[in-house]
């Protein structure tokens, strides 16, 4: 054990473990923060937030895409490991929508499963993503509470050929999007990051009456296109309406934040604020946020896909005005989380996230690459300033020419590639520190190439040596599973008729 991990046992057992809040957002960009520098400054209470806590700037998520990065925060593995990836073609990013077959094993050991130990009441609020079929309900992997979606807000639908999305309090469904809880698709409107912002509050309430330590992940998805965001912040923003939806967020955590002050127990809570991948491009600006500096966005290996704003608070313990270069992963605050606990991770499976808690506390510095996975294939990964990709892609022609495009405006000859490129015998090298933006590759003949890719192969080779992949979730769609008939539908009396079941195998363009 680390020190810091010897310290973070000692104090779960003298004075209780601390709650721990995750703020986990949908699609935010690294640039969408005014403590990032985006210009406007609309985010004071989340600026404030790294002003009294720390800021992260070299923080990642584990894919690119919503649902394999919640499935590795909650694991602590990658997406190849835990089953979120599909086999059914090279490179591939998969996700939970309505018509998929697999979603989270019971063979995985999901956070609050491991918290139960340590006596923490779980919640979750917003999206789940991770499967919405009865055996993958989050009530059944660890979480005590839950008030959200199993999947994101898309619609409105016929309720014929594909159901609204439910909405769900707990076990059962108690409505569904566009019909019980409404989002117009022409203003923006919706009230859901209130709601969201109500739950919460109560649920922390309700648990510092009962003295029992808690666990709230407040996923929500107002920054995910369709954004929305309710009427007292429509017209708001100088972003339009994703900024509307920006500033309600950052608004809500400012009354997160204040109400555990108010309660007494900010300095027994452990908060920390990111990002399930980047800022989705292809929505900006009007549905899309900013990536700042770099390379591409969502969907893509490239920095502006996986490098996401994280903010870590903890009044008391954490010093205030920090800033760390520590490389950061989603899957760091699984780990974290149980130190925090004074749990020990699973001794029978590869974890791959670490232990924050010494760079957090202490300003230590901890060694280890960041691994950035596109489907099956690991397409690079960051040493130091160092970053070697091993295969490029941001989509294909095909998807490019019906104006897809993850990169607008930042076509790099050579990188932001429309066809899978494999550069596994000599990889293209970039130094994030003098080139955030991935422009210009080092020179194969230099000195610095040669001694850097000497340490980096070594790494890779030790990395996919180890890998032993879970078996692929993603692979299977069937219009048949999609959310006809949730649990508690006949209550409503919104039961629908699913169609003949017809498996197929699922396509994934990107």
């Amino acid at each position: 054990l680390s020190l810091c991990s010897c310290w973070a046992l000692g104090l779960a057992a003298a004075s209780g473990p601390p709650n721990i809040l995750f703020l986990l957002m949908d699609d935010m960009g690294w640039g969408d923060l005014g403590a990032f520098g985006e210009p406007s400054k609309e985010t004071p209470n989340l600026d404030q937030m790294a002003s009294e806590g720390m800021l992260f700037l070299d923080f990642y998520t584990a894919s690119p895409l919503c649902s394999p990065s919640r499935a590795a925060l909650l694991t602590g593995r990658l997406p190849v490991r835990n089953g979120f990836y599909t086999t059914n073609a090279h490179a591939r990013n998969a996700y939970t929508p309505q018509e998929i077959v697999g979603g989270i094993p019971d063979s995985e050991l999901l956070l609050p499963e491991l918290l139960k130990k340590a006596g923490y009441i779980s919640k979750i609020i917003g999206k789940w993503h991770l499967g919405h079929r009865p055996q993958f309900h989050p009530l059944k992997h660890g979480f005590d509470e839950w008030f959200g979606s199993p999947n994101c807000h898309f619609g409105p639908f016929d309720n014929r050929a594909l159901p609204n999305i439910p909405v769900y309090r707990d076990w059962e469904m108690i409505g569904r999007y566009y019909e019980d809880f409404q989002i117009n698709l022409k203003t923006g409107e919706a009230n859901l990051t209130q709601i969201y912002l109500q739950e919460a509050l109560d649920f922390i309430s309700k648990q510092q009456a009962s003295q029992q330590p808690f666990f709230l992940y407040w996923a929500i998805d107002a920054t995910h296109a369709p954004v929305y965001a309710s009427k007292q912040f429509l017209g708001t923003s100088q972003r339009g309406l994703y900024g509307d939806a920006v500033r309600e967020i950052d608004d809500s955590i400012g009354k997160i934040l204040n109400h555990l002050q108010k309660l007494g127990i900010s300095e027994n809570t452990f908060v920390f604020f990111t990002s399930d991948n980047g800022a989705a491009l292809i929505s900006a600006p009007k549905q899309g946020g900013s990536n700042g500096p770099f390379l591409c966005g969502k969907q893509t290996t490239f920095e502006g896909g996986m490098r996401e704003p994280a903010i870590a608070w903890w009044p008391g313990h954490i010093a205030a005005g920090g800033v760390s270069h520590q490389l950061g992963n989603v899957m760091d605050l699984f780990s974290t989380s149980l130190s925090l606990a004074g749990l020990q991770p699973p001794g029978d499976r590869q974890i791959d996230g670490i232990d924050l808690l010494p760079a957090i506390l202490q300003g230590k510095l901890i060694d280890r690459p960041i691994f950035y996975y596109r489907g099956n294939e690991m397409m690079a990964v960051r040493v130091g300033l160092y970053k070697a990709h091993y295969w490029t892609w941001s989509n294909s022609w095909e998807e490019y020419s019906k104006g897809i495009d993850f990169c607008p405006g930042q076509n790099v000859s050579g990188v932001t590639t429309h066809t899978q490129e494999e550069h596994t015998t000599l990889p293209l090298l970039f130094h994030l520190g003098r080139d955030p933006g991935e422009k210009y590759p080092l020179s194969f003949a230099s000195d610095e190439y040669q001694r850097t890719m000497e340490r980096i192969a070594g790494l890779v080779q030790q990395h996919k040596a180890s890998m032993v992949p879970g078996v692929p979730q993603l692979n299977v769609c069937d219009k048949a599973v999609m959310n006809w008939s949730p649990p508690g539908c006949e209550k409503l009396g919104k039961c629908l008729t699913p169609p003949k079941s017809d498996p197929k195998k699922c396509f994934w363009p990107h």
